[in-house]
């Protein structure tokens, strides 16, 4: 495939997306994807998020609602994997009854999560699959649920505002190039996505 092939396809694409970002229902989508993402960790929610920031800086959408429709669908799912995990709980538990290093870990993750647990739910909702891994096993090992509702929702906001936000000013600083737009805002996610990662892991490594 030829680099103006290639071009052209990326061109098209980006086009398309464009068009589609911009009907009032995208909204509804954003939505959706942030949700079933927090419960099934293969949906592009953060994705979703920056194109709809890219549409409000393009003036197709209104970055509030971005903002809104990400961390309310982002919130929902995060709270529906908890329960999910608090009702696995009885069978996990049941499981691990003769295995003491099965039951050594859980209780060594809890209590990680008890004492990390506020923070931790902020950086692993930047970490696809890291979010949903932590906040099932926040049902699991039975986390106070007042306390857990008011972490996820600082980080659904805190996480929805810098995916549409970041999207907003690739929208904003390349109005007549949607390409452009949404390329920078993509190449920004992903190189922020992978700093935290390694953040984490040199963290958890040097500890």
């Amino acid at each position: 495939m030829t680099a103006a092939v290639l071009g052209n396809i990326i061109t098209d694409t980006t086009d398309w997306l464009a068009d589609f970002s911009a009907n009032w229902w995208f909204l509804v989508i954003i939505f959706a994807v942030s949700y079933f993402d927090s419960v099934i960790p293969i949906v592009p929610s953060e994705t979703m998020v920056i194109i709809g920031g890219v549409a409000a800086g393009q003036g197709d959408q209104h970055v509030l609602a971005v903002i809104a429709c990400g961390a309310v669908g982002a919130f929902l799912g995060d709270n529906t994997a908890y329960l999910i995990g608090a009702r696995l709980s009885g069978f996990i538990d049941r499981l691990i009854e003769k295995r003491p290093k099965w039951r050594a870990r859980l209780d060594a993750a809890a209590d990680q999560i008890r004492y990390r647990g506020g923070l931790l739910l902020i950086t692993a909702r930047f970490i696809p699959g890291g979010r949903t891994a932590l906040t099932v096993s926040s049902g699991i090992t039975h986390q106070p649920r007042r306390w857990f509702v008011g972490w996820v929702a600082i980080a659904a906001v805190i996480w929805a505002t810098y995916a549409a936000l970041l999207g907003f000013l690739g929208g904003k600083a390349f109005e007549d190039n949607h390409t452009l737009a949404f390329l920078v805002a993509f190449v920004a996610a992903v190189s922020i996505t992978l700093l935290i990662e390694l953040v984490r892991h040199l963290r958890a490594r040097y500890a």
